[in-house]
């Protein structure tokens, strides 16, 4: 009888192991499109992504970039004080979006320029994203408000 119920044992224990990796396998599966790992406009010119994938960049817009051009396509430039990244995007900017401000944008690294699916810009007078003032503080741009 003990052999039998340490046969039992053992397959409880297989199944348990096979059916853990089954469902790690599945999570990590339905993580990956929804994973955007964040770079600084540096990083997407020391190491271009491939055109294929999605992630966030973040940074300044440079002054004197901003150009509004037919129809709701926008370009300019984003920097970290250390490299420039142009930026195309098509639809409506939030209302706090201008030059010399902080932004991220959510796209792709297309044919040298990054092609912008969304963008987000500060949210008042204070804020700029955690990534963003890291990026900065790393090529001594970053000028925090004297308030």
């Amino acid at each position: 009888m003990k052999s039998l119920k340490k046969q039992r044992r053992i397959q409880i224990i297989g199944l348990s192991i096979v059916a853990l990796a089954m469902s790690t396998a599945l999570i990590v599966y339905a993580f990956q499109d929804g994973i955007n790992f964040f770079r600084s406009p540096t990083q997407v010119l020391a190491e271009p992504p491939k055109s294929t994938e999605v992630f966030r960049i973040g940074g300044l817009v440079e002054d004197g970039s901003l150009n509004r051009g037919q129809g709701k396509t926008v370009t300019f430039n984003v920097t970290d004080g250390g490299a420039v990244v142009a930026v195309a995007y098509t639809g409506v900017l939030p209302d706090l979006f201008e030059e010399g401000q902080g932004m991220v944008g959510l796209g792709s690294y297309v044919n040298g320029t990054f092609q912008a699916t969304e963008i987000l810009a500060k949210h008042d007078e204070t804020y700029m994203p955690k990534e963003v003032v890291d990026a900065l503080k790393e090529q001594g741009v970053y000028k925090p408000n004297a308030d």
